[in-house]
């Protein structure tokens, strides 16, 4: 049944998972293409495809919708504002790898499409980030099932384990960054405290 449903919806999950933000989907997902649910390299396309899409339309709504969006998001102010100093210093190093700084991937491309760069360097330079992202963080989901057979032998009777933790482990980041750390109004632990 997992196998059916990995194959049937994985590929989506990816794009749509790496559209919104993306690690734990595509580390999932490389270990998925390890265990022979999923191709790599189709895994990698589909990460690739909704990175790029997901950080251009957030560069596009700085570009077009920022005072809106920050009057309804006022915690991405602080967050914009430590971008824009990020980019002053090192700006094409931190558009080529502002995906990889957790807590800034989602506010980058929307600060730096309020910013003046470029949006044709921006769409050069944020495919290369986004390249260069679903490779390494696919193979390295792909790497991670080769090391969890190394250590358990063979993987099948713990993969419904593996597939669970490291879901779990991904959401135990996003907890931690978006309700403890940042303190954050709209989080539902925070909330119930």
């Amino acid at each position: 049944m997992l196998q059916s449903i990995i194959e049937t919806y994985g590929y989506a999950a990816v794009l749509l998972g790496t559209f919104l933000e993306g690690e734990t989907v595509l580390v999932l997902a490389g270990f998925a293409a390890h265990r022979g649910y999923l191709h790599l390299p189709w895994v990698v396309l589909a990460a690739f495809c909704g990175s790029l899409a997901g950080d251009q339309l957030f560069f596009y709504l700085g570009r077009r919708h920022s005072s809106w969006i920050l009057a309804r998001r006022p915690a991405w102010q602080e967050r914009a504002a430590r971008v824009d100093r990020l980019v002053s210093r090192y700006h094409t190093p931190f558009i080529l790898g502002f995906r990889f700084l957790y807590g800034l991937r989602t506010v980058s491309p929307f600060a730096l499409g309020m910013s003046d760069v470029p949006a044709r360097k921006f769409m050069l330079l944020n495919a290369a980030g986004a390249l260069v992202w679903s490779v390494a963080v696919g193979a390295g989901g792909y790497l991670f099932g080769n090391i969890l057979e190394v250590f358990l032998g063979e993987v099948k009777k713990y993969e419904l384990i593996v597939f669970a933790a490291l879901g779990l482990i991904g959401l135990a980041v996003w907890i931690v960054h978006f309700c403890f750390l940042k303190k954050n109004a709209a989080c539902p632990v925070a909330k119930n405290k």
